[in-house]
């Protein structure tokens, strides 16, 4: 197996210990050990150089699972101000082991790569799967992740206040849950704004085995644990996409989108070409379909709230 630079930050523990309890503040930037992708270390078309002059930092702990990881993407070139963060959260499925394929991990390090690369900090989270993990694991252990951005997220040159958390497919679902049901959040754990990427938002009788997985067997709860109707009360900037080659996605996005739009909370809303991973969704693969124009536009509205 290739050496995909699996890199940890060390707190003064020894990789024997990394998986020890989350201290409550993670020493400064200086103690990383930072080194950008190389054209050896993936087999994916374009991320090596994508990630040129972009530092990763693996495996952080955020929770007492082992899944409970996020990897923290950074511009070598230092910035005078605090950075915006996108957050990913991606799956294809709710199932599944806790490690992501390699190959989808070099598609969303290219996501992150682009957020480096375009002033923000990009922040990717592993979270939890089923049939080990069950709703609403996924949603709080997006909560859990944004509570250490909250708290950490400063040594990086992150600024927590303008937080986007980008969700696909079934991380979609987690980040819209995390949302539509305050009983989930923690303290800070709070977002700016959403993007929400072909993902599903309530589920019916003819839902996959994945999602019957994570949900449970009994049909009559999928309603109360889907994102409606506690998603009509966000009040953060959303934005929406699905893409055409995936019916299940065209129908759940156009239904949230009335839906929200009905409510007074209309979202920006794209149609990709394609259902490819997080990366086609950025137009990093060069289908030409992109969110990243409204993506980088939600993120300096976000910012020049802060200006006089």
């Amino acid at each position: 197996m290739k050496n995909y630079l699996a890199f940890f930050l060390f707190l003064s523990i020894t990789t024997a210990s990394a998986h020890g309890p989350l201290p409550a503040r993670l020493t400064a930037p200086s103690d990383l050990v930072l080194t950008g992708l190389t054209d050896s270390d993936t087999t994916a078309g374009g991320t090596a150089r994508l990630c040129e002059q972009v530092t990763f930092s693996r495996g952080l702990r955020y929770g007492e699972s082992e899944a409970n990881v996020l990897d923290v993407a950074t511009s070598a070139t230092k910035a005078d101000t605090p950075r915006p963060v996108l957050l990913f959260v991606a799956g294809d499925t709710f199932t599944g082991d806790r490690g992501a394929p390699d190959l989808a991990r070099q598609i969303q390090d290219q996501a992150m790569c682009f957020a480096a690369r375009n002033d923000m900090i990009g922040v990717r989270v592993n979270y939890r799967l089923a049939p080990s993990a069950v709703w609403p694991v996924g949603a709080t252990d997006v909560a859990a992740a944004l509570s250490w951005i909250h708290g950490n997220i400063d040594l990086f040159n992150g600024d927590a206040r303008e937080i986007v958390a980008v969700g696909y497919g079934a991380g979609a679902f987690h980040v819209a849950t995390l949302l539509a049901h305050p009983e989930l959040q923690t303290e800070q754990a709070d977002v700016a704004g959403v993007v929400l990427i072909s993902g599903i938002y309530r589920a019916g009788k003819d839902a996959s085995d994945s999602v019957k997985a994570y949900l449970g067997a009994d049909a009559s709860q999928y309603d109360k644990r889907s994102a409606f109707p506690g998603i009509l009360n966000v009040d953060v900037p959303i934005v929406l996409a699905w893409a055409t080659d995936d019916p299940a996605g065209v129908a759940q996005g156009e239904t949230l989108k009335k839906t929200l739009c009905g409510a007074g909370h209309c979202p920006r809303a794209s149609l990709l070409r394609n259902r490819d991973g997080i990366a086609a969704a950025f137009g990093l693969d060069g289908s030409g379909d992109s969110l990243a124009e409204p993506t980088l536009l939600l993120v300096h509205q976000l910012e020049a709230r802060g200006l006089p």
